[in-house]
């Protein structure tokens, strides 16, 4: 842990890289009807341009994280922020001045590539600047960058390639990726805490851990399904709610708003009541606000109270499940939770890509206003995966060594663990629960 007058500005410093990293991925959905017009392409096929972005962050996670573990954790951020930078310039120029469909999907593919392992290692360098009992907060902090491009990115990004043409937005990302180097490179301590780097085994431990692995699959599927319907936002407002597209850009702006806040109130949720009770009640919210969506898509007014509600769901689920996983990581294998974290950012991108895909096809066999309803029956299979876990808890499956791994930020943030052998240990907080 740094200094407290370092620590604030380091932490900033990654949210701000990851602001750049959030527009650079989000950007795409507003802009789905106006390059789908612009290069003769259906909507379906510029829906590929959000599943191939995602597909890049879900082959680069793992294997980057895994790489780059050698590396000084000072080092690592840089080099990674120069890499995101030379990524982000040449396929951000690469979309810029793509001539054809196929040139945008290759740019769009090579940008995601860094996307994963950056939120891993800056996630780990964030709980290395702050004490035990403010890591969720730091986590939640470089995650904010991420909301925030929601929030301002994406809907700037739209309203400038409505009214510039998508080229510029590309642009606009590039600059973003520049700030973001240079505030990360300046005002990152290098004098932080490097962890030896796991070996094969130990990362083999965080690939094929079956308590990891369930929750990847949560992810991937709780947050999939929501991209069925996210992912065309943009036309079903156009096409269906028959709203301008400066008032499609004015409710993106709103969602993202909401899905800020449903992020902070999904990180104290899980604080409270644990991350499986926490991703119950989301995964629930989450469901319900896409089967109102909907219904009430063909409503101006409908329209945009759902999505507000929607979002105040939609991604809060982000904290407790990447809270989650670092936490089993520490018990399963501690020496890798970078490659356990970089993998879970891999299972959120692989749902968005499969999510992007699948309502694809919903869109085109079934319509626009049928993919708010399958990205509802998908999240609530979410929900059946989380309760089978909680069940699963009850039944005191036991840990893996469960005294030499127990969670240090179980102990810091009073989530108790759900296994009864454990439950009287003289290190036993006492409020809180996990399940």
């Amino acid at each position: 842990m740094v200094g407290k007058k370092t620590m604030p500005l380091a932490l900033w410093a990654l949210t701000i890289s990851a602001f750049a990293v959030g527009t650079t991925e989000f950007v795409i959905v507003g802009l789905l009807p106006t390059i789908a017009a612009d290069l003769g392409v259906s909507l379906p096929s510029a829906g590929l341009l959000v599943s191939l972005y995602a597909l890049g962050v879900t082959i680069g996670a793992p294997i980057l994280t895994a790489l780059t573990g050698k590396l000084p954790r000072k080092t690592l951020l840089l080099s990674l922020l120069l890499s995101l930078l030379m990524l982000f310039a040449a396929g951000n120029l690469m979309a810029a001045f793509a001539p054809s469909y196929l040139a945008l999907v290759a740019a769009r593919f090579i940008t995601g590539l860094a996307h994963g392992v950056f939120f891993a290692i800056a996630s780990t360098i964030a709980t290395k600047l702050v004490s035990k009992e403010k890591e969720s907060s730091a986590i939640a902090l470089v995650f904010l960058g991420l909301t925030v491009a929601l929030v301002t990115g994406v809907p700037l990004g739209t309203w400038i390639g409505q009214n510039f043409g998508w080229h510029a937005t590309f642009y606009g990302v590039v600059l973003l990726a520049l700030i973001g180097l240079g505030a990360s490179a300046v005002l990152v301590p290098a004098n932080l805490e490097s962890d030896a780097p796991p070996t094969l085994r130990q990362q083999a431990q965080a690939l094929t851990s079956p308590r990891l692995l369930l929750v990847y699959l949560i992810t991937a599927v709780g947050y999939g399904g929501n991209f069925i319907a996210f992912t065309y936002l943009a036309p079903m407002l156009t096409d269906i709610t028959r709203l301008s597209e400066g008032a499609v850009t004015l409710v993106i702006l709103l969602y993202g708003v909401s899905v800020a806040v449903g992020n902070i109130l999904g990180g104290k949720l899980s604080d409270k009541i644990g991350p499986v009770p926490a991703l119950t009640v989301v995964f629930a919210g989450l469901t319900g606000s896409l089967v109102l969506l909907g219904f009430g898509i063909t409503s101006p007014w409908a329209a945009v109270a759902v999505t507000l509600f929607w979002g105040g769901f939609a991604f809060g689920n982000i904290p407790p499940l990447q809270s989650y996983v670092v936490q089993i990581a520490r018990e399963v294998s501690p020496e890798a939770t970078d490659v356990a974290s970089g993998m879970n950012i891999g299972a959120f991108n692989l749902g968005i890509a499969f999510g992007a895909w699948g309502g694809g096809h919903v869109v085109e066999q079934m319509g626009l206003q049928a993919a708010p309803f399958v990205g509802a029956a998908i999240v609530a299979g979410g929900i059946v995966l989380v309760r089978s876990k909680r069940r699963q808890y009850r039944r005191g499956r036991p840990l893996t060594s469960p005294r030499k791994h127990l969670s240090p930020m179980s102990q810091t943030c009073k989530i108790v663990s759900p296994f009864r052998q454990l439950k009287n240990a003289p290190y036993w907080p006492q409020s809180g629960r996990l399940a």
